[in-house]
């Protein structure tokens, strides 16, 4: 440590002892600073501790002390505690009024639920576009939201209470469960809001918007009332998905939510044709709906064949999958079958064929309708089963459409508990258990042709995680085909990021969109406002005033619930009798897609506000949201208002574990985002998510990740800011008793601040894209720059005494460079950079804005923008990376001196530019040349790759040749024409770079690296002068270690000792003053060893090195 003293010049001659004699006689111990990932002892130890010293008596420091531990959290706590005490969200809404409105809708969060890792992820990016917004001068209102109805809060209370079913919470009382529901969404707002606190996330928490809200509904009513009108809303018998442990349809945009892959058995049956010992062989998929079998149906135009069978049977079945279906009967001295006749599917229509079961034949009676006949559609493929399926128009849209055009019986033999009914053989039974046994009794009766595994994908309830049947039933739709084109138009006007979800999997789902089922056959939700008549009049009601304008018996503060809502009726407008309201409530995903208009009870008030706040200018949520929140939205807004909810979306990815799987508490790989938070804190997380991947894209969340996240980017800005606080202190520099004076600023700092600003003006133009990645990579690339570049080369102006124009101006720049960069990331990183702000700004300047977040977004500043210089710092960089490269591949240490450097690159640097790649690299002299052909050649070889297929048998000629070119002749003109053009056997061959495989080869004496057009070219030749300068930097080195090992003191004197190598010897003769004064020793002794000893092979001679503290 000592040696760097004189290197460093902050000291003269012998000066560092007294000084180190105050140091320690006051008790300061030695530290080391990490800074841009080197350790390097930092001359505080010394001349920096050596003014404290001098100077702790009514010293006041500018800056409060800044701790160089990366522990972030208690931290953050405060800054969180300093934003809740100055009201900083508030003030930053109030103090923009003037501005321009900025929109942001938050997708509401179940109250009931816990907050998860996913969480982090989406409040991160939904919290930083509006601090960006704001800091530009917008008003950006945040009013949070609360999602409170629906079957997950019904499932919650059912378990809580003990529940299993509709049936029980009926006999429980629908007005208690109701109380209870209302209770329960308020179970974790608690957690929630400490979670949001802790993440940084700022929204209104105290002025929320809440679904189950009597102005919330009434919203919603004027909404539904609108879409009745237009004839939009209708109720249908349709074939509905269904969870039959919830005992409710579910729209197609919740199915979609919740598919899974699942093995299953299929069914190949036999069905016996009336009068014939013959069968046709249809396929299904689900076994249970068998015993409502009333039709089969075929493709029309597809070719059927009649086949003798080798297991004795005739079947009838599709020609293109007679040998997938029959195959395996064949034997090796019999075939699978043989055809017996040819038909067109439509020759087999109206065939007849037995009842499956009894059941659905008596139930058939029973209609007076006919069934169990062969019909035609088109739906109907030959890429799986037998190109025959059996229909049960209960239980399928394409069966339903086939039984309603042949006008077949509807036999329902499930109930709406899914389970089967008392007509069928497996009474009781749930419908997917009843499988198996449906086949083992088609199997014991004969029927059963095979039962084949397969794999699918099947939906399941996306709240309670049953598998769903597709049910005819009546049910309320929105008729969402109608608006199908205005749909995809309001779409079209929409920045999806990323596109391709817009377009494609959002755009195709419009494209493909279907009615809405709206209704739901539960208790805890918004109740659908139809009221019905006996006369069979129906009317919607629009608001709380029609209600009570209609009926005689609606309380004055009648709670729009069940069962409250329920005993209201009104006189029919027809007939004049009393109206009852449906039984329905509306799915929950309604009530989230209405938040635009009825968070502010539009259109009964706020209409000015309403209309200022929609559309939104920015939403973002997970992917999954394009069949939930994204769609409803849309849906609603293009029902009522013909036009699209919001501006700009970002879709976010879901977060899984390191190993790309998806977390779950039952895999144990869960990550309870509280215990992040208070591991990591909430900016390492934010950053990790900003930087490690685009948004859309799944995230890999892991410790090892995070930590290094964390430590790459805001590790370095910490160090780089705790380093300047700890100079600043010292020299008692305030920045606001200087200027920055451009023109006296040194070459580092003109390309630092013209380096600042480009970041500056590419993050402000990245963020208002919605740029995320790209954003952190321009702030981690300058933050590296800042860092290991700026502060590490200029560390020795911070030293120098006095106070100097030049130290001035490395403060002034790294000042600037700090809070920039601080305002800058501000969005990202809010409590680091809060506390950065507090304490280089509004530490030594009360007038500046109360908070970082109440700041301007930084302007640049473009009379400090220089192209070019910045162009010369990425060549210096590139240099100096190539000059490092190659000493290590010519085994060089950093230590030893080297004669020359040549370059050939775009731009010949000179003077001081040239200076910092010598002093960089050790290097006495770097030459820049248009050519550095003499100390490097090229040879080539054909890329077998891609040569091979264009010029085959011409190879051999090919490699002769290129074997035999002037190497760097032939690498001049394949990079000035893009390809080498010669001839072999009279064939014009040309070979572009990707052709070949080249490589460089190194002249005797040098060394060469290459890369992007810059080459560079070190002298490996060492004269007996820099091989001595780098024998003696080794031997100061190694004394320097010794005295370490030894345990002495940082100031006692010693003695050195040397014997076993002449060269080495000489060497310390020669050169002892100056190793004396690096190592602190008093005489250099040669030819005995005294003391601790060691013995060092320096430079490939061995030498015995003693040293010995003195007496």
């Amino acid at each position: 440590m000592i040696s760097k003293l004189r290197r460093f010049s902050c000291v003269k001659g012998n000066a560092y002892v007294s000084m180190l004699k105050r140091w320690f006689a006051n008790g300061f111990t030695a530290f080391v600073l990490f800074q841009g990932g080197s350790l390097f002892y930092c001359i505080l130890s010394l001349c920096v501790t050596d003014r404290l010293l001098q100077n702790q008596k009514g010293l006041i420091f500018v800056y409060k002390k800044v701790d160089t531990n990366l522990n972030f959290v208690q931290r953050e706590k405060e800054v969180e505690k300093f934003w809740d005490d100055n009201n900083i969200f508030e003030k930053s809404i109030d103090s923009r009024k003037k501005g321009e409105s900025y929109v942001f809708y938050d997708g509401p969060p179940t109250a009931n639920g816990k907050p998860h890792i996913g969480h982090v992820l989406t409040r991160a990016i939904k919290d930083m576009i509006p601090r960006y917004r704001a800091m530009k001068g917008y008003q950006v209102p945040r009013k949070a939201g609360w999602d409170t109805h629906g079957l997950p809060v019904e499932l919650e209370v059912e378990k809580m209470l003990g529940l299993d079913g509709k049936e029980q919470i009926e006999e429980y009382g629908l007005e208690p469960f109701i109380k209870k529901c209302k209770e329960s969404v308020w179970k974790y707002k608690g957690m929630w809001e400490d979670f949001s606190g802790t993440v940084g996330f700022w929204a209104d928490m105290e002025h929320p918007y809440v679904t189950y809200d009597n102005n919330f509904i009434e919203s919603e009513w004027w909404a539904l009332k609108q879409i009745y009108e237009k004839g939009l809303l209708y109720k249908g018998f349709k074939i509905v998905p269904y969870c039959p442990r919830c005992g409710t349809p579910l729209s197609s945009h919740e199915v979609a939510q919740g598919y899974k892959t699942v093995k299953e058995r299929s069914a190949i049956v036999r069905f016996k044709l009336v009068g014939k010992d013959e069968y046709f062989l249809a396929w299904t998929t689900t076994p249970w709906t068998l015993p409502s079998n009333v039709a089969l149906c075929v493709n029309p135009d597809e070719t059927y064949c009649k086949v003798e069978a080798a297991d004795g049977y005739t079947y009838i079945l599709a020609e293109a999958l007679l040998d997938t279906v029959l195959g395996k009967l064949a034997t090796e001295d019999k075939p699978a079958y043989k055809v017996l006749e040819t038909y067109k599917g439509k020759d087999l229509e109206y065939i007849e064929y037995e009842p499956l079961y009894e059941c659905a034949g008596e139930s058939a009676k029973k209609q007076g309708k006919k069934g169990h006949f062969v019909t035609c559609d088109s739906y109907v493929t030959m890429s799986d089963g037998t190109g025959i399926v059996h229909i049960a128009p209960a239980f399928g849209e394409d069966d339903s459409k086939v039984g309603k055009k042949y006008d077949l019986p509807f036999v329902q033999f499930v109930d709406g508990k899914g389970d089967m009914t008392a007509e069928t053989p497996y009474a009781g039974m749930f419908v997917k258990d009843a499988d198996p046994e449906v086949l083992k009794d088609l199997d014991a009766r004969g029927l059963l042709f095979d039962a084949p595994k397969f794999e699918h994908e099947y939906p399941h309830c996306w709240r309670c995680d049953t598998p769903l049947i597709y049910y005819a039933r009546d049910t309320w739709f929105i008729k969402m085909t109608a608006v199908r084109d205005q749909l995809v138009k309001n779409n079209d006007t929409v920045n999806w990021i990323p596109e391709s979800i817009g377009k494609g999997r959002f755009g195709d789902w419009l494209k493909n969109v279907q009615d809405w089922g709206l209704s739901r056959n539960r208790y805890w939700g918004t109740p659908l406002n139809i009221w019905e008549c006996e006369c069979g009049c129906r009317h919607a009601i629009g608001s709380k005033a029609e209600l009570k304008s209609m009926s005689d018996n609606c309380p004055d503060d009648i709670e729009l619930h069940r069962p409250f809502i329920d005993a209201v009726t009104i006189k029919c407008p027809e007939c004049g009798k009393q109206m009852h309201r449906v039984s329905e409530v509306i799915d929950c995903w309604f009530d989230s897609g209405s938040m635009p208009f009825a968070q502010w009870h539009y259109p009964f008030e706020n209409e000015d506000i309403f209309k200022q706040h929609f559309p939104a200018d920015f939403i973002s949520e997970a992917v999954d949201q394009t069949r939930g929140w994204f769609y409803s939205l849309m849906a609603i807004s293009t029902l009522l208002f013909d036009q699209a909810p919001f501006k700009n979306v970002i879709v976010l990815g879901h977060v899984q574990d390191k190993d790309g799987q998806k977390m779950s508490k039952s895999k144990g790989n869960a990550v309870d985002p509280m215990d992040a938070l208070n591991k990591y804190g909430a900016d390492a997380i934010r950053w990790y998510f900003y930087s490690n991947s685009a948004p859309w894209l799944p995230n890999r969340f892991h410790e090892d990740a995070v930590v290094e996240c964390q430590r790459k980017f805001m590790g370095t800005l910490w160090n780089t800011y705790a380093f300047y606080v700890l100079y600043a202190n010292i020299d008692n520099f305030n920045p606001l008793e200087h200027e920055l004076d451009y023109e006296k600023l040194s070459l580092m700092d003109k390309w630092l601040l013209s380096k600042l600003n480009s970041t500056v003006k590419a993050v402000d133009n990245n963020l208002a894209n919605y740029k995320i990645p790209e954003t952190t990579r321009v702030l981690e690339e300058f933050v590296d720059d800042l860092s290991n570049w700026y502060v590490r080369r200029g560390r020795e102006r911070y030293w120098a005494k006095g106070m100097e124009q030049d130290k001035v101006n490395a403060y002034m720049t790294l000042y600037t460079a700090l809070v920039t960069i601080a305002e800058t990331a501000a969005p990202m990183i809010p409590f680091m950079a809060e506390d950065i702000y507090q304490n280089l700004v509004r530490n030594i300047d009360k007038d500046a804005p109360l908070s970082v977040h109440l700041c301007e977004f930084p302007t640049v500043d473009e009379q400090m923008i220089d192209p070019e210089l910045e162009t010369a710092m990425d060549e210096i960089l590139k240099i100096v990376v190539l000059g490092r490269a190659a000493r290590n591949t010519a085994n060089i240490k950093n230590r030893q001196p080297i004669g020359t450097m040549y370059v050939k690159a775009d731009k010949k640097l000179e003077g001081e530019e040239k200076a910092i790649i010598e002093d960089e690299l050790n290097i006495k002299s770097v030459v820049f040349s248009d050519d550095v052909s003499a100390y490097t050649t090229y040879s080539f070889k054909p890329q077998l790759r891609t040569v091979g297929p264009k010029y085959g048998k011409h190879l051999g000629g090919i490699k002769a040749y290129l074997s035999s070119v002037d190497g760097n002749e032939a690498m001049a003109e394949l990079k000035a024409n893009g390809a080498l053009k010669f001839t072999v056997d009279d064939m014009e061959i040309a070979l572009a770079e990707e052709d070949l495989l080249i490589d460089m080869a190194q002249m005797d004496g040098f060394v060469s690296e290459s890369d992007g057009g810059v080459t560079v070219v070190i002298d490996t030749k060492l004269s007996e002068e820099l091989l001595e300068e780098g024998f003696v930097r080794e031997i100061v080195s190694k004394i320097q270690t010794m005295r370490k090992e030894a345990g002495f003191e940082v100031m006692d004197k010693i003695t050195v000792y040397a014997e076993g190598n002449d060269k080495v010897q000489s060497v310390i003769a020669a050169n002892a003053d100056s190793i004396k004064v690096d190592v602190m020793a008093t005489d250099m002794v040669t030819g005995s060893v005294d003391g601790y000893s060691k013995e060092w092979n320096i430079n490939g001679e061995k030498v015995t090195l003693g040293v010995k503290k003195n007496a």
